[in-house]
């Protein structure tokens, strides 16, 4: 068996009673006191979350403009330096290869912000389809020279603007800052107003061997604040509430994302084609046979993921993620459906286990913090 991998950060989690998981050949916490709590604090005051084990990917040369318009979803032109945007890289028939962001850095200069168990996948998508002289395109896995930590919750951006004179409060949703510094760490790092829990916060991209310390310095800045380490458990929590899509879940390589509803990040029009644009660009212009709608249990009982579908006893779909809903108190879910039974106020049946229990399909997002 292989020895699972360790963040910079995996050193300092015994200290704060961490529980950790496989998590797809990843040693990570999935909480620190528990998921409930956890979710809770991110919620009401902060939330600080190792998340090192993403993936790091440069894309830079003369070329990589180019580059990147024929393989992903959304359209390069709308970003300037200092500014990222979500995106999909897709297959020709419509699945998704991976979500993620790009950074512009500069003009030529880009990071890829990609799902960690996608990284290697990823990286060979790229290499295949680079048909570039090496002085026109440059691609090259730099995640191991990152740490990465996210900052999120209301309190936030107190607790960070405490530890830097860099003014923080300006960075807008989706946007960066380089060059940060924090007090008593010897180093630069980028700090981005993004985030995965539906709340406001920031993601910090900084040296692996620096992690550690900046981990202590935001955890002992906002202490006063409430902040608390947080793990995989409530990261998970989070995003659903706020409709945010798992890979492996709401997207994979045979869900695209016109169904999973993500058309926003899917510039059919742009003048660049890119990898899967056929496909979904007919999707766009004539919907799709299967829809990703929320659902609401009636029956008490919890839609998991994977669970089966039903109408009249006809199997219409699946559960992609399902929970107990910590901040609603509700037993909701994310399921891919035909879209002939995806309108607001159908019942459903959803297949727990042994037993057929009732559901609705509901308004999405669950929760909107904006």
């Amino acid at each position: 068996m292989s020895q699972l991998k360790r963040t910079p950060i995996y050193r300092l989690y015994e200290q704060y009673g961490a529980k950790t998981i496989d998590f797809g050949g990843w040693d990570l916490p999935v909480q620190f006191s528990s998921i409930k709590h956890e979710h809770e604090i991110t919620r009401t005051k902060a939330g600080l979350f190792d998340v090192s084990h993403m993936g790091e990917i440069e894309v830079k040369g003369p070329k990589s403009f180019e580059f990147l318009q024929k393989m992903t979803t959304n359209d390069l032109r709308n970003l300037a330096p200092n500014k990222a945007h979500y995106t999909f890289m897709c297959y020709e028939n419509g699945g998704v290869v991976d979500d993620f962001l790009i950074y512009m850095l500069k003009e030529h200069h880009y990071l890829l912000v990609v799902n960690a168990a996608n990284t290697d996948k990823d990286y060979a998508w790229l290499m295949e389809h680079h048909t570039y002289e090496k002085e026109d395109l440059l691609i090259e896995d730099v995640s191991n020279q990152y740490a990465l930590l996210a900052l999120q919750g209301p309190l936030a951006e107190k607790i960070l603007q405490s530890v830097t004179e860099t003014n923080i409060t300006d960075i807008k949703f989706f946007q960066f800052k380089t060059n940060v510094r924090f007090q008593t760490l010897d180093t630069e790092a980028l700090v981005s107003r993004t985030g995965y829990t539906g709340e406001d916060g920031f993601e910090i991209y900084i040296d692996q061997e620096h992690g550690p310390e900046l981990w202590s310095l935001l955890l002992g800045a906002g202490e006063t604040d409430g902040i608390e380490p947080v793990g995989l458990g409530a990261r998970d929590t989070l995003r659903f509430e706020a409709n945010l899509p798992l890979y492996g879940q709401e997207l994979s390589q045979d869900i695209s994302p016109i169904e999973a509803g993500l058309k926003f990040a899917v510039k059919v029009n742009k003048d660049s084609d890119f990898i899967g644009k056929k496909v979904l660009k007919e999707q766009v212009e004539n919907g799709t046979k299967r829809k990703l709608v929320a659902i609401e249990m009636i029956d008490k009982g919890i839609p998991r993921t994977g669970y089966d579908v039903y109408v009249d006893d006809k199997l219409i779909g699946f559960v992609t993620s399902g929970t107990q809903s910590p901040t609603l108190k509700k037993n909701i879910g994310l399921a891919l459906i035909e879209t002939a039974h995806a309108e607001v106020g159908t019942e459903l049946v959803v297949q727990v286990r042994k037993r057929k229990l009732k559901a609705v399909v509901i308004k999405t997002p669950f929760l909107n913090r904006k």
